[in-house]
């Protein structure tokens, strides 16, 4: 079976990658682990090779809310090219897994010491803003269905499997809504035939007919990350 690798690292030269590579270490993805806390200093920057990351936001008193996902086509951490010291979200591991890991002091160093790796991050980052103002737009005008139905489609992307783990309150919470709405929607892709839900273990059954539910932005999602990481790197 073929061994899944994180698509950025594919992106590098053998020479370079492994340069990269002697940098970093393996990094076990627990659930539910915090590996960036919002307003504090980011100490690694990690490389998803499988599971995935979600990207959350608290603002006063209300929820948390995810703004982006990293899996194994992406990275945590590319802002540091910027010379940033800390982040504006929590990056909790949604998806268990592993990653590469490397100290964000070291992965500075090898910015400088790998040219072609700044061209990527450059392009790991501007791929990220484009997303995440997809995203933004998203939440405000598309309903509760199709986005679910966006959501449930990029998990399966990153988690590589028709099956997970994930309950009614955590959906509704990433994405915003009430608990109500998630449940109509959910019963309306099992009644459907698209998901089967029990007791917090999703099996999605019907990929392609998910794929019609979902809003044009998991389309355009994609979309993005192909053209601006193709173009820039």
């Amino acid at each position: 079976m073929h061994r899944p690798e994180n698509a950025l690292l594919l992106k590098l030269r053998p020479a370079a990658r492994q340069q990269l590579l002697d940098h970093c270490e393996p990094f076990e993805l627990v659930l539910s682990a915090e590996l960036s806390v919002r307003g504090k200093p980011l100490q690694h920057a990690h490389f998803p090779i499988e599971g995935f990351l979600s990207l959350v936001i608290d603002v006063d008193s209300h929820p948390p809310l995810e703004v982006g996902m990293v899996g194994g086509e992406a990275m945590l951490g590319a802002e540091l090219i910027l010379g940033l010291a800390a982040t504006p979200w929590r990056a909790l591991a949604q998806g268990a897994g592993s990653s590469w890991r490397i100290g964000a002091q070291q992965l500075r160093t090898q910015i400088d010491a790998i040219p072609e790796l700044e061209a990527l991050l450059q392009a790991c980052l501007l791929t990220r803003l484009h997303q995440q103002t997809l995203a933004a737009a998203c939440q405000r005008y598309h309903q509760i269905a199709p986005r679910l139905a966006r959501w449930l489609l990029m998990m399966q992307d990153r988690s590589h499997s028709e099956c997970f783990h994930v309950t009614q309150e955590f959906m509704a919470l990433m994405l915003g809504v009430r608990r109500v709405g998630v449940t109509e929607a959910a019963s309306h892709f099992q009644d459907s035939g698209l998901i089967v839900y029990h007791r917090g273990e999703l099996t999605v059954l019907d990929r392609k007919a998910l794929e019609a539910e979902a809003c044009s932005c998991y389309v355009a999602d994609k979309q993005i990350y192909q053209r601006l990481m193709k173009a820039k790197v």
